[in-house]
Order: structure tokens, then sequence, then C-alpha cells
């Protein structure tokens, strides 16, 4: 993980820890019901872009292993790119069952697929076997089951969902239906005002939506802050906005 730039649980402090968590603050606020917004399932939190390459992935599990630090959550990151798994991979998980076949009947228990990793409080659902109807299996009652047993059955739990592009696949929609809280990322300098726009059109006003700057270079004129490279802005609906953001 420290090889492709990811952030490890061993790591107390470095720029990318404390960016972390500064990203990590409101969406545990949120879980806690202690934000400016009380939404539904705000321990269901989904990491997503408007358009591919933008660094969901390496977000997604930044994001989960500073959550890992917490002494009262537990972490399960869900691989739900499941046209496109990546974040399992990242993690040196090489398993092919995952939430796919959860779905659609293949395997019976989620036990059977739920990946236990080196850390106590740290759980990993690979996305599983590629299937040709894995919008509609996201959209089935047997996925609002497991929604349900996810947001309610631990109470320190906290789920993140590494997603598709919002503009690249229908699962997105589907998944983001789902969740509370939304991190978008943004990465800066590449992606049109008008793909993110896009992006957050198709997002429903009863979400807490933040956005994260990614991949922000700043000036030698601008320095100020540099040691905090993420932006991360949030707000209730469309009402969000990021400042400035770094990663790879």
């Amino acid at each position: 993980m420290r090889e492709e730039g990811l952030l490890t649980p061993d790591v107390k402090r470095s720029q990318l820890a404390e960016e972390n968590r500064l990203i990590k603050l409101p969406l545990l606020m949120n879980v806690d019901k202690k934000g400016a917004d009380i939404v539904d399932n705000a321990n269901l939190i989904m990491v997503t872009s408007a358009v591919s390459g933008e660094g969901k992935s390496f977000s997604a599990i930044n994001l989960a292993m500073s959550i890992v630090a917490e002494r009262d959550r537990t972490v399960l990151l869900v691989d739900g790119d499941v046209a496109r798994p990546t974040a399992a991979k990242r993690l040196g998980i090489d398993a092919e069952a995952g939430l796919l076949d959860l779905l659609d009947g293949s395997i019976d228990s989620i036990a059977d697929v739920l990946i236990t990793t080196d850390l106590p409080n740290f759980r990993v659902l690979p996305a599983g076997r590629w299937h040709d109807r894995a919008t509609e299996l996201l959209a089935s009652e047997q996925m609002a089951r497991l929604m349900t047993e996810f947001s309610t059955r631990y109470q320190d739990r906290v789920v993140i969902f590494d997603s598709p592009p919002l503009l690249m696949a229908s699962e997105s929609a589907v998944l983001a239906s789902m969740m509370g809280q939304i991190v978008m990322v943004v990465a800066a300098e590449r992606t049109p005002q008008h793909a993110v726009a896009d992006a957050l059109a198709r997002l429903g006003d009863d979400k807490i939506i933040g956005l994260l700057l990614n991949k922000y270079r700043p000036s030698l004129g601008n320095r100020f802050g540099a040691g905090y490279g993420y932006g991360y802005g949030y707000g209730y609906g469309h009402q969000s906005a990021a400042d400035a953001a770094s990663g790879a």
C-alpha cells in the first residue's frame, strides 16, 4: 500500500494522514448526527466521480484507512465499481466472489465473501464476478435488504462504497439512491465544470454531497496550507463546494 502512495494504518503523522483527517471529520459528524444536516443512512458513504481517472478508488481506500484509525469505528469497504473493480486488488486482495455473487444467489451468506484483514476493525467486500445484469442486481430487493443490514446491524460501522463514475455507468445512480452521504472526487485542472454539474444532477436532493478536489498542485506563490492538500466541501443536496486538494 505504501508503495502505491496509499495511507497505511501505522502512519500517524504525514501529509496524507492529515489531509484525510480533514476529509473524514465532517463525514463522521454526519454519521453521529452532529452535522448541519441529518439524513438517513449517514453511515453509508459512496465515493465516486464524474468520469474515470479522477482518483476515486485511491480516495476511497485512504478514507477507509483514516476511519479505521478511529478507536470506536469499524469500517467495511465495498468494491462497488462492479464493471471495473480495482479497490480490493489495490489492497492485495485477489478474490473472485463478492457482492454480485451474493446478489444473484450464487453465494448464500455474506460471511462467505467478506474478507477479513490484519486490522480487526476493517473488512472488505469485493465486487464479485462480472454479471450482465449488474444494474438490476444492485436495484434488487436483495440489495435493499443488504443495505439495511449494512446500516443498522452494527452501530459503530461505517460502510464506504467505491462506486463507478456517475457519467459512465448506470450502476452508480442506483448505488447513490441508497446512500446517506456521497463524496464526489474531482480532478483539478482536468474535469470540465459541465461534467461535474451533470454528475451532480444525477444525485438526489436528500443526500449530503461533498466535493473532493484531487490532484491539486499549489503554485509557488500559493503555498499557504499546502500541507493540507485535499479540499473538502460538503452540504445538503447540491449546495456543495470544494476548496483545494492533492493526491494521486
